[in-house]
């Protein structure tokens, strides 16, 4: 394995516009996009931190800056780094809150560790001291630890070959796991994590992976989109169990009068698991920063958005429809909780992080490992079957890679509920990739790859910069390739 050094850059550039020359608007626009950067500091230094500790594994704050810091979306970009932070611990040493200062005139943002539920960021404004008897908070704690803004991080790869091609590499599997980390799947890619696991008659037949320095199978980290999977098997579970089934409406109760209703209570869990809720939304992919960054809940920010197309007939990629999909499941979610099915899995290096009023934040806001999420792909080969119980309806795996509904555009990928899958419904245009695998997907290059016809699953981590893309559908031939010759 290469071995990665990553030294400080030149001092992060200040693209503030003058005061003078800005609008009321760009002003505002500034200042809240500077909010929204010292939450999603807190929150990342929290949740990396807090639950590496809780694993047993460690990352530094200069590890997190190096990864999880660098190369995010504009603007937050710019800005992230240059924010003073302070890290507070509990007299035992586990990590209480983090603080990063972003105005003199407003409190600090505040991202809280709970030992269930990993880190919940506080409302913008709420001061050091904010308490919520709900969720029985005390950010009163010892042993401080603070940092200075840090510069720009600059990713340099040490006597690797760059963009080695594949074909230049030989065919064996950790050949091929090792070429995920040269560049080979997208130059300026950066891969923590990968891992094959394939099964024979069921069961663990062999798993192999290959880490970055700094990380390990005990390392999480933050899922992003992949949560969505990770709540439709929740949906799943719902639905074996008789609590719910997909064709129940969300359950949201808009209005009613007389013989008319608001169309959105007509919007089904499959409808949102489908991404055809017909539901607005305001960004591409439904940017959700305002309870991601911000601290607001699930209840404020997912609920209310109009519909602007008959549900089930527009394809609209949608954090908030992934968030009303587990809402109604409440019930179902409030007896198990998500540690129940990540303990019968052995996910035992996962948690599923909450809004502030501990509402499930499963459009994003999971951190695991890669080994866990191989564990996951495991339970969707063996058709929702662990160690001789139904934990998924039968065919469940069917349901979610079959992209039945709505497709999006532009893009040879097709979308199932909440998995996305390798074939569309006119065809499959991934050579060397079978019509039955289907895939999740996250921000940042995170990847879990289910192919039952070969008794596969494919994880790859990362913390790819906004501008590059690793190539999944690439590696994930290589693969297989490499699998059929062993």
């Amino acid at each position: 394995m290469r071995n990665l050094a990553f030294v400080a850059a030149g001092a992060a550039l200040a693209i503030t516009s003058p005061a003078i020359a800005q609008s009321a608007q760009e002003r505002i626009d500034a200042r809240y996009d500077r909010a929204l950067a010292a939450g999603y500091k807190a929150l990342m230094l929290c949740s990396a931190i807090g639950n590496a500790e809780a694993n047993g594994a460690t990352r530094t704050p200069e590890s997190v800056h190096e990864w999880e810091l660098t190369g995010i979306q504009a603007p937050l970009d710019t800005i992230v780094r240059d924010l003073e932070y302070k890290i507070v611990r509990r007299p035992s040493s586990q990590i209480a809150h983090v603080a990063v200062e972003w105005d003199e005139a407003m409190p600090d943002r505040i991202a809280v560790y709970f030992a269930e539920t990993g880190c919940s960021a506080l409302p913008i404004g709420a001061p050091e001291n904010w308490s919520d008897p709900g969720r029985a908070i005390e950010l009163s704690a010892e042993d401080e630890g603070s940092g200075a803004p840090l510069d720009g991080i600059e990713l340099i790869a040490e006597d690797v070959p760059a963009d080695q091609p594949i074909s230049q590499l030989d065919t064996s599997l950790t050949e091929v796991l090792d070429a995920a980390f040269l560049g080979t799947y997208g130059q300026g890619t950066r891969t923590t994590a990968a891992l094959v696991r394939t099964l024979e008659g069921g069961q663990l037949e062999e798993e192999v992976a290959t880490y970055a320095d700094g990380f390990g199978e005990n390392t999480p980290q933050r899922t992003w989109s992949v949560a969505k999977s990770i709540a439709a098997t929740f949906v799943g579970a719902a639905v074996l169990s008789g609590e719910n089934d997909v064709s129940d409406p969300v359950g949201m109760n808009y209005w009613r009068l007389g013989g008319a209703s608001d169309p959105r209570n007509e919007i089904t869990i499959d409808h949102m698991l489908r991404m055809a809720s017909g539901r607005y939304s305001d960004t591409p992919g439904n940017r959700t920063d305002p309870l991601y960054w911000g601290g607001a809940t699930v209840d404020e920010h997912a609920t209310a958005w109009p519909v602007i197309n008959k549900p089930g007939t527009v394809f609209r990629y949608a954090n908030n429809d992934t968030l009303m999909a587990i809402k109604a499941i409440d019930s179902f979610m409030g007896y198990y909780g998500p540690d129940d099915l990540f303990k019968k899995l052995g996910m035992n290096h996962t948690v599923a992080e909450t809004d502030i009023r501990g509402g499930l934040v499963l459009s994003s806001q999971v951190w695991s490992t890669a080994a866990d999420l191989a564990k996951l792909g495991q339970l969707y080969l063996n058709d929702g079957m662990w160690n001789g119980e139904r934990l998924l309806p039968e065919n469940w795996r069917e349901y979610v890679s079959d992209p039945s509904g709505p497709q999006p555009e532009g893009t040879d990928w097709g979308y199932g509920a909440g998995w996305w899958t390798f074939r569309r419904p006119e065809g499959n245009a991934f050579e060397g990739i079978p019509d039955d695998a289907f895939a999740a997907r996250g921000n940042r290059g995170q990847y879990v790859v289910v192919v039952p016809s070969r008794n596969v699953v494919i994880v790859r981590r990362g913390e790819d910069m906004v501008g590059t893309r690793f190539d999944i559908a690439a590696f994930t031939r290589d693969v297989l390739a490499a699998l059929a010759t062993e």
